[in-house]
């Protein structure tokens, strides 16, 4: 696991969550550096690695969950007696409730620690998913789904939180473009998996597996994972309490503009995986091994760009920086997927439209991780929140803006390049508007993170 890396001094935060430091190797028992104590255990030194992989293996239940699923939805289709649309529905349930979950699972890990919540979300996930295995119909498959994804967000939103934890500044940036090699390529390899298991068993087996995959998880994080949450750094408060946390978070402008960037440009992501099989297949008539080929390069260049940032360009440029030239390529690649779906080209074949593709999906290698970091770095004590707030306007935008894509029916790209187009227009506009940082002189001392705001 990379160090702790410089602490940030000079943000400004809102003033629901004040920021703490880190600091030495033996910090005294009491007052901030208690908390510093707490998340620079030597358990954690000593299973740096294992825990790097444990916070990637919470980041990657989502996708792991939704896409080892998708070569069997013929099959469950098929074994329920069932219509296309109601088996969709046990995708649409996961995602809402990993969507609205992040809301109830982050202030609860605020309050009472990130392992408690964490492990208890992890059990009920088994259970659910075990649940899956034996559904007797389509209606309570769907509701173990819903249960599913409530609590998978626990992995999610306290992976998040932890992190924040740990690290300030740069070192957090680095670590989140670290976590996105594992999440990354948790969607290219799912659908293999899920599809290589269907040779062997039939689709409840793929539940089977995804149940041992959070048995596993569990055991580790109740292994390996200590506490990083101190206690006099937590909240006391109930839902009133909470609502007011998530208020101040809001009402901060730079947060707020981080994560309606972030979410924007989660969305231009949602339609990309939505729309993508129709237009690389139905549109272009690629075959579906070419598919599963451009799918996985585009993956590939998500977690490359990802790398990049943070192996690369953090600490060498501010992170503002760094995230406004993603933006910037994420805009320039949509608007010229629109304008070659429109024709202002001529006709033109698969590889510009493929390019176009890789650019504006690779971008986001430069956005998420940045965007992710500059929103925790204005919060501390309500990391559990705001990582919660995150994640769930993220899966809404993203659910909002995948049906979006084929108002125009199957036959055409138009749709989901305008509506990529219109996400990176907004994810720029409402960085700009709101969490772009003034031309202000930073602290004697303080590391240039971009993150400083007036």
């Amino acid at each position: 696991m990379p160090d702790g890396g410089p602490t940030t001094h000079g943000e400004q935060h809102p003033p629901t969550a004040p920021t703490r430091t880190s600091s030495g190797e033996t910090p005294p028992p009491r007052g901030p550096a208690a908390s510093a104590s707490v998340r620079s255990t030597p358990a954690l030194r000593r299973t740096g690695f294992l825990v790097t992989l444990v916070l990637g293996g919470l980041t990657a239940v989502p996708p792991l969950s939704m896409d080892m699923y998708l070569p069997a939805l013929p099959a469950v289709t098929t074994s329920y007696g069932a219509s296309a649309a109601t088996v969709q529905l046990t995708l649409t349930a996961c995602l809402a409730g990993m969507a609205l979950g992040q809301l109830v699972v982050g202030p609860m890990s605020d309050k009472w620690g990130r392992r408690r919540p964490l492990l208890a979300g992890l059990v009920l996930y088994v259970l659910a998913t075990a649940l899956c295995v034996v559904a007797p119909d389509a209606a309570l498959l769907v509701t173990f789904r819903l249960v599913q994804g409530l609590a998978g967000a626990a992995g999610i939103v306290i992976a998040r939180a932890v992190v924040r934890d740990l690290y300030d500044g740069l070192a957090m940036a680095r670590f989140f473009s670290t976590l996105m090699l594992i999440s990354g390529a948790a969607p290219i390899v799912a659908p293999l998996i899920g599809g290589q298991l269907l040779r062997f068993t039939d689709w409840r087996g793929v539940f089977g597996v995804l149940t041992l995959i959070g048995l596993g998880l569990f055991l580790l994080v109740h292994r390996v994972l200590p506490e990083t949450l101190a206690p006099e750094d937590r909240h006391s408060g109930g839902f009133r309490a909470t609502l007011t946390t998530m208020r101040g978070l809001l009402a901060d402008r730079p947060f707020t503009g981080h994560l309606l960037a972030a979410g924007f440009a989660s969305a231009a992501l949602f339609a990309y995986i939505s729309a993508s099989p129709f237009v690389v297949q139905e549109i272009y008539g690629a075959s579906p091994q070419t598919f599963s080929l451009l799918f996985g390069l585009n993956s590939v260049g998500l977690v490359g760009a990802g790398q990049l940032n943070g192996k690369v360009l953090v600490g060498r440029v501010s992170l503002d920086k760094v995230l406004a030239t993603g933006l910037t390529l994420m805009t320039a690649a949509a608007l010229a997927l629109l304008l070659m779906t429109l024709g202002v080209f001529g006709e033109v074949g698969l590889v510009p439209v493929a390019a176009g593709l890789f650019v504006l999906v690779s971008a986001l290698g430069l956005v998420t991780p940045n965007t992710t970091t500059l929103a925790l770095m204005r919060t501390r004590n309500a990391a559990g929140s705001a990582s919660a707030l995150l994640g769930t306007s993220s899966f809404l935008v993203g659910a909002v803006a995948s049906p979006l894509v084929g108002v125009a029916g199957e036959h055409t790209a138009v749709p989901m390049a305008v509506l990529q187009l219109t996400c990176a227009l907004l994810a720029a506009a409402c960085w700009a508007a709101l969490a772009r940082p003034r031309r202000t002189q930073p602290p004697a001392g303080a590391p240039h993170t971009g993150g400083a705001d007036s």
